[in-house]
């Protein structure tokens, strides 16, 4: 396949008018490498890589944790339908029982007509019960070795990331183990900036969705946020629905984070669904105008895809080549994913988006 005529994001995050060679679901270097010969005319468009959603709970109507397979594959393809072509299901604290069985549901096959499962997202239960956000609070527990070997072997060890309050009993000593297993958040969290950086010392990379369901940044205590950036190889997460964080904050993050940037969904099942009441780790959640809360007004997940907040993004203010990095080449390399996937290079998957000079979705590829 060869498509023809378009602006390509390159591995140097810009944009080039070049053509992109792609036979049997990988990047080539040329036309002499291709057997399909069918041509694309993007039509001075834009080709950028297929999203990476590395924080979704669900959409359409369906949660992660229904453990429904056929949900799971709805899930999949209204993601891939809506240009993400890679994401991380994302689990939430729940009883373990019920996590072992959702975990070893996520080993399903996916169709070509699927975005692609390229990781588990655990968000909890090792989390802290005064930030536990849109979370039960009844099965919240300190980090847990045997748990998490027992979820992990469940699943086939497709779990990418985990989220831990680092001031929790035995934090530390779990980073250590397992710094070299996955990709270790912080989030969900009362820990101070000390606290923090212990844990971002320890081995910790990553914080789960930044400002929400932490302290907030003081000029005399900074905390979570302030330790991430200090630490310069610690991944950020942003929640950019347009309800979770105000736009202004959007841009300073970018302006301070910068490459170190993830845009999330942090999508729960109301996402491409009308307003209602739905659920989230089962409980009881109420969407209105894309705006999801629990009973007492938490916010619960978001009703947004991550094509919709990168396009957020850019009418915030953020440049287009910053906001597709964000939703590509970062997320795959947080959860060590960039030799696959994240950009149009040579051998790496075959995932294509293009979409117009307005932002709207012309094809997914």
């Amino acid at each position: 396949m060869i498509i023809k005529n378009g602006l390509i994001y390159t591995e140097n995050f810009n944009f080039e008018k070049k053509d992109l060679f792609i036979e049997n679901n990988r990047i080539v270097e040329s036309y002499a490498d291709l057997n399909d010969i069918t041509e694309i005319d993007a039509s001075g468009n834009y080709i950028i890589p297929g999203l990476v959603d590395i924080h979704t709970h669900g959409c359409i109507g369906h949660d992660f944790c229904d453990n429904d397979k056929n949900g799971l594959i709805a899930i999949a393809k209204y993601l891939r339908k809506n240009g993400i072509t890679s994401f991380c299901p994302t689990s939430m604290t729940l009883a373990k029982e019920d996590l072992i069985a959702i975990y070893k549901s996520a080993s399903t096959p996916m169709s070509t007509d699927c975005s692609q499962i390229v990781g588990l997202n655990m968000e909890g239960p090792f989390i802290s019960t005064a930030k536990k956000g849109a979370q039960n609070g009844k099965f919240i527990s300190a980090p847990n070795s045997a748990f998490f070997y027992e979820l992990n072997n469940a699943c086939n060890h497709l779990i990418k990331l985990v989220t831990i309050a680092p001031e929790s009993e035995n934090a530390l000593s779990f980073i250590h183990e397992f710094k070299n297993t996955v990709s270790i958040s912080l989030g969900h969290s009362e820990a101070d900036y000390d606290k923090a950086s212990d844990a971002l010392d320890a081995g910790a990379n990553h914080i789960t969705h930044l400002y929400n369901a932490m302290p907030p940044y003081n000029h005399r205590e900074p905390g979570i946020i302030g330790a991430a950036f200090d630490h310069a190889d610690t991944f950020v997460e942003l929640i950019c629905d347009g309800i979770h964080i105000h736009p202004s904050v959007i841009r300073s993050t970018f302006q301070l984070f910068g490459d170190r940037v993830i845009l999330i969904s942090d999508s729960m099942m109301a996402t491409g669904m009308p307003n209602g009441i739905y659920e989230l780790g089962k409980q009881t959640v109420y969407m209105q105008d894309k705006k999801a809360v629990l009973e007492d007004g938490t916010l619960a997940g978001s009703a947004s895809n991550l094509f919709d907040c990168m396009r957020n993004a850019v009418s915030f203010g953020i440049p287009l080549t910053d906001a597709v990095k964000a939703v590509t080449a970062t997320p795959a390399k947080s959860i060590g994913m960039y030799d696959e996937l994240g950009s149009l290079s040579v051998g790496k998957r075959g995932d294509v988006v293009i979409m117009d000079t307005e932002m709207n979705l012309i094809r997914v590829i």
